[in-house]
């Protein structure tokens, strides 16, 4: 015989007490493990495909593992010097950029060149500010990052924790389907298919989407010769998976340095602009249906918060199971809402009459 829904609901809240709480006081403890998890996860179908094709567990995460290894020295050796130069270059070019941009309003607009104008004054003290805190906020996130994510984290434990977990996946996920509770088991797993649904709708595809938006960017951008166009092209890539965000956000600072760079040259201008206005059509008609599909569920409000709220309880490591947790909650709210609406507190005694 099961146990009473108020015993049930009783276990279930003590154990999302007791995970909250292991978040909570072991977050960057288990950072490299929530890393190296992700990481696993995302490479579990690869493995998946390579099994199929003839290779053993053992073989195809031994094939995934150098693959990717070639591939990160790769970007270590080319692409990180680059982008953290220009990093440092667009910080320091941003004070004069706006500079440029107050003497291009006073010289348009002398009505608000007064000393003693709002704008004036917002905008030098956003030049004086970027001026002043933009090298030492770099040192700050470089330091702190490398105080917290060491170099031993990143290039041994997270390695070494995702090619464990990619080789152990389906014996992990078997015992755990296993340990369900008999009654609840159906349920549980209808709910995980949907919840892994989602994820790999959205972790998967969103970051195939963000890989080949925040390359055509930087390829784009570096060919029309704009100043920063790697840096520029990789944070509007990676902030894609906020709809509309990444074009916004890469567009409006490409945009504004092309026109720091290029004033007079209109045709260049246009093309940057052109650059995201193409990006954007890709993406809505043919990367986003084709790689994510409409089976999301993940409303950007909904992701803003949760990336907001968990991101502010257990810090990046929050962040980083924001996703996953809305993902989660988003399915079994679904789920509720159907129970709700199959229930008698929903229907009353409508069947009833009827009958």
């Amino acid at each position: 015989m099961s146990l009473p829904v108020k015993d049930q609901l009783r276990y279930w809240g003590i154990a999302t007490a007791v995970f909250a709480l292991v978040l909570w006081f072991l977050g960057d403890v288990l950072l490299p493990f929530v890393l190296g998890g992700a990481i696993a996860y995302c490479l579990d179908p690869i493995a998946d495909r390579l099994e199929r094709w003839g290779l053993s567990r053992i073989a195809a995460t031994a094939l995934i593992t150098v693959a990717t290894l070639l591939l990160f020295v790769a970007m270590a050796l080319v692409l990180i010097p680059t982008l953290i130069n220009q990093t440092t270059g667009l910080i320091e070019t941003l004070p004069k950029a706006v500079s440029g941009f107050q003497a291009f309003v006073s010289e348009r607009f002398p009505s608000i060149s007064d000393d003693n104008s709002t704008i004036r004054q917002t905008l030098a003290s956003i030049g004086e500010a970027i001026r002043n805190q933009g090298p030492e906020l770099v040192k700050t996130v470089l330091g702190s990052a490398l105080s917290v994510i060491n170099i031993v984290v990143l290039l041994v434990i997270v390695p070494v924790v995702a090619v464990y977990l990619l080789l152990d996946w389906d014996r992990m996920i078997a015992r755990i389907d296993a340990l369900l509770p008999r009654d609840h088991a159906p349920v549980i797993r209808r709910l995980a298919g949907d919840i892994d649904a989602t994820l790999a709708s959205f972790v998967r595809g969103m970051g195939t989407v963000c890989l080949i938006l925040g390359t055509y960017y930087a390829i784009a951008l570096m060919l029309v010769g704009l100043n920063f166009g790697l840096v520029v092209g990789l944070v509007a890539g990676l902030v894609t998976f906020i709809p509309y965000l990444g074009a916004l956000t890469g567009g409006a600072l490409a945009i504004g340095l092309a026109l720091f760079q290029f004033w007079g040259d209109w045709v260049s201008i246009g093309l940057v602009a052109g650059i995201f206005a193409l990006g954007q059509v890709v993406e809505g008609n043919v990367l986003t249906p084709q790689l994510v599909g409409n089976s999301v569920g993940l409303h950007p409000v909904w992701l803003l918060l949760a990336l907001a709220v968990f991101g502010a309880l257990f810090g990046f490591v929050g962040m980083l199971v924001a996703v996953p947790v809305a993902a989660a909650i988003g399915v079994l709210a679904r789920f509720a809402v159907n129970q709700y609406l199959d229930s008698r507190l929903y229907k009353g005694t409508e069947d009833r009459d009827a009958s």
